[in-house]
C-alpha cells in the first residue's frame, strides 16, 4: 500500500526466537506443554470460584477476573508461536498483525490495574477489617474490575491506532515472535516521537500509577501487620497477601524496566525474551502460585472432588 510515497506492507515476516528446526522443536514441545498448563490452571480456579459459594468473595472476584485475562492473553499470542515453530515461512498480515496487537496491549493493560485492585483489596481486608463487607461490596468489585477492562481497552486503542499508522518504507522483517510495539516502532522510516510519547504515556497509565498505587497499598499493609502484637496474627494477615505480592514482584518488575524506556539501548532478543516470560510463562505461574499458597483453593478443590465422587 502506497499514500503520499510512504509504503505500508501487507503482511510482516517474523524472525522468531531461533532458525535451527531442532531448537524450534524443542521450543514447540516446551511453549505446548506450558500453554495447556496455563489453560489447565487457570481453567481450573475458574471453575472453583464458580463452583464453590465460599470463594464468592471480592479476592476471588478479582483472582477470577484475573485468570480469564491470563487465558486470553496468553492465547493472543501463544498458539501462533506454536504454529510458526512448525512452519519455514513465519508470514503474519498486516490485519491479524494490528489485532494481535490490540488484544494483546489491552489484555496486559488490564491485568496490571487488576493487580492494582487486588491490592486494594488486600489493603481494606488488613488495614480496615471492620469496613471491608461495607468497601468491597459487589457493586464496587465489578465497578473496579469493569475500569480496569475499559482503560486497559482504551490504552490499547490509542497505542495501537499510533503504531499502526507508522509507514515502514517497505521493510517487513519483523524481529520478534509476535506484532509487538517496540518492534513495530523500530520499523518506522518516519519520525518516531508522537509513538515514543504515547508508549511513555501508557506506561504510566497501566504500570507506573498501578505499581505506586500497590506499593503504597502494601506500605499500609506492612506497617500494619507489624503492629500485630501476636506471631500468629502476624503471619496470619501477611499470608493473606503474600501470593498477591509475589504476582505483583514478578509482573511489575520486568515490564517497568522494558517498558518506561522507550530510548532505551535494549536488544530485540531481550525485548522477546520478555515477551516470551509475559506471554507464556507468567500466566501458567500465577494459578500455581495462588493455588498452591491458599488454602481456601485447596478446600474448594476437595470439595468440588467430593461432590463430583459422591
Amino acid at each position: 500500500m502506497k499514500r503520499d510515497n510512504l509504503t505500508w506492507v501487507d503482511e510482516f515476516v517474523l524472525l522468531g526466537l531461533s532458525s535451527d528446526r531442532q531448537t524450534q522443536a524443542g521450543l514447540f514441545a516446551l511453549f505446548g506443554a506450558i500453554y495447556l498448563l496455563t489453560l489447565l490452571g487457570n481453567g481450573l480456579i475458574i471453575l472453583l470460584i464458580q463452583l464453590d459459594p465460599r470463594l464468592h468473595l471480592p479476592m476471588y472476584f478479582f483472582l477470577y477476573n484475573l485468570s480469564v485475562v491470563d487465558i486470553c492473553y496468553t492465547s493472543s499470542g501463544v498458539p501462533q508461536m506454536l504454529v510458526h515453530l512448525l512452519m519455514e515461512k513465519k508470514t503474519i498480515s498486516f490485519a491479524r498483525c494490528g489485532t494481535q496487537l490490540f488484544f494483546s496491549l489491552a489484555l496486559a493493560g488490564t491485568e496490571f490495574l487488576l493487580l492494582a485492585t487486588m491490592a486494594y483489596d488486600r489493603y481494606v481486608a488488613v488495614c480496615d477489617p471492620l469496613h471491608y463487607v461495607a468497601a468491597m461490596s459487589p457493586r464496587c468489585c465489578k465497578g473496579l474490575a469493569a475500569v480496569a477492562w475499559l482503560v486497559g481497552v482504551a490504552n490499547s486503542a490509542v497505542e495501537t491506532a499510533v503504531t499502526l499508522r507508522l509507514p515502514t518504507c517497505g521493510h517487513r522483517v519483523l524481529n520478534h515472535v509476535v506484532c509487538e510495539t517496540l518492534a513495530l516502532v523500530r520499523l518506522a522510516c518516519v519520525d518516531i516521537t508522537l509513538n515514543q510519547i504515547v508508549i511513555m504515556a501508557s506506561g504510566v497509565v497501566v504500570l507506573l500509577v498501578p505499581c505506586c498505587l500497590v506499593s503504597l497499598s502494601y506500605v499500609h499493609i506492612m506497617a500494619t501487620i507489624l503492629r500485630i502484637r501476636s506471631t500468629g496474627g502476624r503471619r496470619k494477615a501477611f499470608g493473606t497477601c503474600a501470593s498477591h505480592l509475589t504476582v505483583v514482584s514478578m509482573s511489575y518488575g520486568i515490564a517497568l524496566v522494558t517498558y518506561m524506556q522507550p530510548h532505551s539501548t535494549a536488544s530485540a532478543g531481550q525485548d522477546k525474551l520478555v515477551v516470551v516470560f509475559y506471554a507464556v510463562v507468567t500466566p501458567m505461574l500465577n494459578p500455581l502460585i495462588y493455588s498452591l499458597r491458599n488454602k481456601e483453593m485447596k478446600a474448594a478443590l476437595s470439595r468440588v472432588l467430593m461432590r463430583s465422587s459422591e
